[in-house]
């Protein structure tokens, strides 16, 4: 794998903006990919197929589990999530930084597997605002919502897991704060290293040449 590339885990509360935010941002950046995971759950109106995710039936998804093409799956609200090992490590040779967008049990498994990850958690400004986006969505019924909500906070007391924090209550000001992240992170000295090797080769060829001149003199 490259050290080029990284992997970043971002989770968030259903109704947290997440998905608008990712979307922002990989516009703006043009060496990060977004994952498309695989999914049980049926198409919404607004889902393009293979863009939003790929729609698989309960079949093959298990297929795939047993014959290891997910990095991590998780079950949420009675459907399944996964996420493609193959593209994933591919995307990543290739030098280009990838986001999963999934929630805190993929993200305990990304970390098992690969623990240099970058981790993010967007965060609603309040449980009522987070309840008026959910409503103004116009996707789920009251009880669906309730249960989102209850499910919001037990997502939520896993955000010590997590690398950095972002609270989206102004979404331009959210997504200078993932710019922020995405960007620091390309400036790793593991990532650096191996992307300005050249450059390194010759600043170091150069010291030593310097220090055996001292040497002699």
């Amino acid at each position: 794998m490259s050290n080029k590339a990284n992997l970043y885990v971002i989770a968030a509360p259903s109704g947290a903006g997440k998905t608008s935010l990712v979307k922002a941002l990989v516009q703006k950046l043009s060496h990060i990919k977004i994952s498309v995971s695989s999914t049980t759950r049926p198409p919404r109106p607004n889902d393009v197929e293979g863009v939003d995710y790929c729609f698989i039936s309960k079949e093959s998804f298990d297929q795939k589990i047993h014959e290891g093409d997910f990095l991590e799956h998780a079950e949420v609200y009675g459907n399944y999530y996964g996420t493609s090992r193959s593209w994933v490590m591919q995307q990543l040779a290739e030098g280009n930084d990838v986001i999963l967008e999934i929630d805190w049990q993929g993200a305990q498994q990304i970390r098992r597997w690969m623990p240099d990850s970058i981790s993010i958690f967007i965060l609603p400004p309040s449980i009522e605002i987070l309840e008026q986006r959910l409503i103004q969505r116009q996707q789920d019924n009251e009880s669906v919502i309730k249960k989102r909500l209850d499910l919001a906070r037990s997502e939520i007391a896993h955000i010590d897991e997590f690398d950095y924090l972002v609270v989206n209550a102004d979404f331009e000001k959210a997504l200078d704060d993932l710019l922020h992240i995405v960007r620091a992170g390309r400036l790793r000295t593991v990532s650096q290293c191996e992307r300005q090797a050249e450059l390194l080769r010759g600043l170091l060829g150069s010291e030593d040449r310097r220090q055996k001149t001292e040497d002699r003199e």
